[in-house]
């Protein structure tokens, strides 16, 4: 084992001793990375590592792809699709049975409240409804933070997080699974103000990892067909097509769930993972159609018909003009400057629960408890406020009646009146997004109770989310959207030929635009949930202003959240400060080099020593004529091989035939960091001595960049390639072989800042809407100092 830079041995005993460490010049920059190694997934802090996309192209990876014929690929490609399979199948049942369970355990407790108001029993009804809410919120946060804190939140941060290559422990377990479905459920239905979108895209990468050929082998299914999948790129694609199910399934939207995942979680795509996640999700579709078609017939118990949030309830012919075109441009435009301003506000929320939350389970059930209250106490009091109005003739099949509910409730209003405001808060979220969308409906709701349910929602949505429960932020964020959309459409009033509901539909693809940042994805989901393509052309320019606007103030809701749980996410896009340093300028040392042919005790204090998953491997003579990069070793390969005690007795190289006495299943990566560690392994005095020939199982290819290259680029390199480490390799050849290792926390702000804290001071320079006075206003108005902006793409 040798530490960069290296010296030259006079023999060949001393070929295999450890190098002795030059000093440093600058004790700072030769310090160990440390940050980011830590973040929160779901609500614990875990550690967290890399995965290993690369293709370890070593000799004993071409011996075993050798032996391979075409019956292997065959199996191979079979075995991925008729996963897809599975996954489409298993993800379509969780989202009907989902959906099911909270229309009828939401509808059961507003049926008991609204049989006690009509009896005139309004303090017991309050009772029920708080403590009902109540017991569900601390039962769903409990079961999270006891059995599987993972499942915490919405889930699709930490799905982007694994997808661009971050791997943590039980972030896909069955557990996490199981927690998330039940969990969900009890927070959805305490009338909380969350949704079951978010998570079920977590729920279906859940069961796209429950196929990993590591667990399949814990419960004893094994076969040669399940063994291909012992690979991070498998695990990866599987994945995506498990939360491309996942969206799917949440929302009957087979095409927005593939461009979800193409958009906006995936960071590698090709076109075979479009086919097989199209396919997933297809069969999602399929299965969610038979399901329906059950509760259709009445087997679906008392509430709902499993419609799954399918908003077929605007008119079939939608009417505008090019005068309509400024109102509806205003309607972006005011939606991106909300939806900013929601990202801040939950921004400065989440920090405070992440406060809360670290502090222990007593603080996070009082937190959710005391936002249970809180929401209880709103939704109750407020709609005392609204007036009874006359059930209309086309609605009295909706308005609420003894024994039953139905989309309009009485609340306290007499029978055939209802209360648009407790119609709002009464209801499921897809009940009042479906009343919201409804067209021709003008008259339904007053406007006096929609800016209330505005800002009743808009505040709740902010305070909700960071409770430790599977939560979402998508249906809610579709809910205040529509709810501004009515409330922009009622203010135009007859200056607007546009239909409300019409509102109701742009200002919730405003809204998602201004919060998410999605453009095309979002606006698909919206036409598949409406069921209506004449849409297409007011959604596509609603999304395109909101999403413009709201990126010159702040970030998206998915990148604030991963910046506040501490993962090390690669964006799609350099900063403009990247192109000032070069890799020299961020890699850190000491560095640790293996020789070809090692000595077992350097390996092993080397691996006891460090926490490096990979080590360059260095030819010096007599194996070479100069010191030449031989290849990169993992640290998990390095485990195999002393596990197996295949050592050497002197220094030499070993026998070509060393490879057959491996198989692919020792080599396979274990999933979510539960590998072989080195201090399960006990050796003795005379091993300790012996020598391993690293050379068949190291990378003889991995991936270098000169020294003098710009940190932009290699960052490019590094996340469109997906790797887990790049080697830096001198200008000049007279110098070490290698120079340094870049992984991904190399291209986090915080190190750079930490090494350069100069680049500080030009960090957030926007390159554009920089000059224009209304943005420079609007914006601190929204963020009170340009310091809380985020930077433009560059």
């Amino acid at each position: 084992m040798a530490t960069s830079p290296s010296l030259h041995p006079e023999d060949e005993e001393s070929l295999c001793e450890p190098v002795h460490e030059q000093p440093p010049a600058n004790l700072r920059r030769y310090a160990s990375n440390s940050t980011s190694q830590v973040a929160i997934i779901g609500s614990n802090i875990c550690p967290i590592e890399s995965l290993d996309y690369e293709i370890m192209e070593n000799d004993f990876f071409k011996q075993d792809w050798r032996t391979r014929g075409r019956a292997h690929i065959v199996r191979y490609v079979i075995l991925k699709w008729t996963l897809c399979l599975l996954i489409g199948i298993l993800a379509g049942a969780v989202g009907f049975f989902n959906n099911l369970a909270i229309e009828n355990l939401a509808g059961f407790k507003f049926l008991r409240i609204s049989n006690l108001m009509l009896a005139n029993k309004y303090l017991m009804a309050f009772g029920v409804f708080a403590s009902s809410n109540f017991v569900l919120i601390i039962f769903s946060v409990i079961i999270t933070s006891y059995i599987a804190p993972a499942a915490a939140g919405s889930g699709i941060p930490e799905v982007r997080a694994y997808l661009n290559g971050v791997d943590a422990p039980d972030i896909f377990s069955p557990s996490t699974l199981l927690v998330k479905i039940v969990g969900c459920i009890a927070a959805v239905s305490s009338s909380l103000h969350v949704g079951k979108a978010g998570p079920m895209v977590h729920v279906g990468a859940c069961i796209a990892a429950l196929f990993d050929n590591e667990r399949l082998h814990k419960y004893r299914l094994t076969g040669k067909w399940l063994k291909y999948l012992n690979n991070d790129r498998d695990r990866r694609d599987l994945v995506t097509c498990g939360a491309s199910a996942g969206v799917a399934a949440a929302f009957r939207s087979p095409l927005g769930g593939v461009l979800f995942a193409l958009e906006s979680l995936s960071s590698w795509w090709r076109s075979s993972l479009l086919w097989r996640a199209f396919f997933t999700t297809a069969v999602v579709a399929i299965v969610l159609r038979e399901l329906i078609d059950v509760c259709i017939r009445g087997k679906c118990g008392l509430f709902g018909k499993g419609g799954l949030i399918m908003f077929d309830v605007t008119s079939t012919t939608i009417v505008y003009h090019l005068v309509d075109l400024p109102l509806v441009i205003l309607l972006g435009v005011i939606g991106g400057i909300l939806g900013s301003l929601y990202n801040f506000l939950m921004e400065k929320v989440l920090k405070i629960y992440k406060d809360i939350n670290e502090k222990g389970i007593g603080c996070r059930l009082v937190l959710a408890g005391a936002i249970s209250l809180i929401t209880s106490c709103l939704l109750f009091a407020l709609p005392w406020f609204a007036s009874c109005q006359p059930c209309p003739d086309s609605t009295k099949e909706g308005c609420q009646r003894i024994g039953r509910t139905g989309n309009f409730k009485n609340f306290q209003c007499p029978s055939n009146y209802y209360n648009d405001l407790a119609s709002l808060f009464f209801s499921t979220n897809d009940d009042s997004i479906r009343n919201l969308y409804s067209s021709g409906s003008h008259e339904l709701f007053d406007q006096y109770s929609i800016i209330i349910s505005f800002l009743v929602s808009y505040f709740l949505g902010i305070v909700s989310y960071g409770v430790v429960s599977p939560a979402g932020l998508f249906v809610p964020i579709i809910l205040t959207g529509a709810i501004y959309g009515r409330c922009v459409g009622m203010l135009m009033g007859s200056r607007s030929s546009l239909d409300h509901g019409l509102y109701a539909v742009l200002g919730s693809a405003s809204f998602l635009g201004g919060t998410m940042r999605m453009t095309v994805s979002v606006c698909v989901i919206i036409l598949e949930l409406t069921n209506n393509l004449l849409l297409l052309p007011l959604v596509m320019l609603v999304l395109l202003i909101s999403k413009t606007v709201a990126d010159s103030f702040s970030g998206n809701i998915y990148d604030l959240i991963l910046q506040l749980k501490g993962i090390p996410y690669l964006k799609g896009h350099t900063e403009p400060y990247m192109r000032q340093l070069t890799v020299s300028g961020v890699a850190m040392g000491p560095l640790r080099i293996f020789n070809g042919v090692e000595k077992v005790s350097n390996i092993v204090h080397v691996l006891k020593t460090t926490g490096h998953h990979g080590f360059p491997v260095i030819d010096e003579p007599p194996f070479s004529s100069t010191p030449v990069l031989f290849g990169l070793v993992l640290r998990s390969h390095l485990i195999v091989l002393l596990k197996k005690r295949d050592f050497l007795p002197t220094c030499r190289l070993t026998s070509a035939g060393i490879t057959k006495a491996y198989s692919s299943d020792d080599f396979a990566k274990k999933s979510s960091g539960k590998g072989d560690r080195i201090e399960d392994i006990e050796l003795s005095e005379e091993e300790m001595e012996m020598f391993i020939d690293l050379h068949p199982f190291t990378n003889t290819s991995p991936f270098t960049v000169v020294e003098t290259m710009s940190l932009a680029k290699a960052l490019i390199l590094f996340r469109e390639v997906g790797l887990r480490h790049l080697l830096v390799v001198p200008k000049i050849s007279s110098r070490s072989p290698v120079v340094g290792i870049l992984t991904r926390h190399d291209f986090m702000p915080e190190h750079i800042f930490g090494l350069h804290p100069l680049l500080m001071k030009g960090r957030w320079k926007k390159l554009k809407f920089e000059g224009s006075p209304f943005v420079r206003y609007f914006r601190g108005l929204l963020l009170g100092s340009a310091n809380n902006s985020i930077s433009s793409e560059f």
